[in-house]
């Protein structure tokens, strides 16, 4: 196990915890409201021109999923069950982006590593977690935001469950797209 790997896996073991403990969802800071437009941004990434903006997506549903750091368990697992299901994603017009704070060069390795095919965003200032309520001191907390195709921010999760994080937000995008 790389230095790098190690430390991760120590993080996710710390964040699991704090995730015990109750109360612990509130971590992160305020959150932005529902039903009013998402907080625009723009980041480095390790596809295409190098930097998206959330506003590229306009006329398509997103969903922005924060998560910890590259090669831990629950991250890796999470990545891999959108992996899975993107082409359902990409049927019910939505694209996915995840951010964290590890670098572009981090999230390359990553996304070769488990053959993701959706953009991983680099907040390593955690600058854009901050602005979604999903930081915490060094980290981005595993939180989800699902964002219509006017911007507007539709669903909030907190306290994903990585197994089953995917499966949810396909079945709330269903609900959210009949009517």
């Amino acid at each position: 196990m790389s230095r790098r790997q190690l430390f991760g896996f120590l993080g996710a073991i710390v964040l699991a915890w704090f995730a015990l403990i109750p109360g612990a969802l509130a971590l992160g800071g305020p959150r932005p409201p529902l039903h009013q437009p998402a907080p625009d941004f723009t980041l480095p990434t390790n596809t295409g021109d190098g930097n998206i903006s959330l506003s590229d997506y306009r006329g398509k549903w997103v969903v922005l999923y924060f998560y910890p750091k590259d090669f831990t368990p629950g991250c890796t697992l999470e990545a891999r069950r959108f992996q899975q299901d993107l082409p359902k994603y990409l049927a019910k017009n939505a694209r996915i982006l995840g951010v964290s704070a590890d670098d572009v060069d981090s999230h390359a390795e990553f996304c070769d590593s488990e053959g993701l095919k959706f953009p991983l965003l680099a907040d390593t200032t955690g600058e854009v977690s901050k602005a979604y309520g999903s930081w915490m001191g060094y980290v981005s907390l595993r939180h989800t935001y699902l964002i219509d195709p006017d911007g507007i921010l539709r669903e909030i999760y907190l306290g994903v469950n990585p197994a089953i994080h995917s499966a949810e937000v396909l079945a709330r995008l269903d609900e959210l797209q009949a009517g």
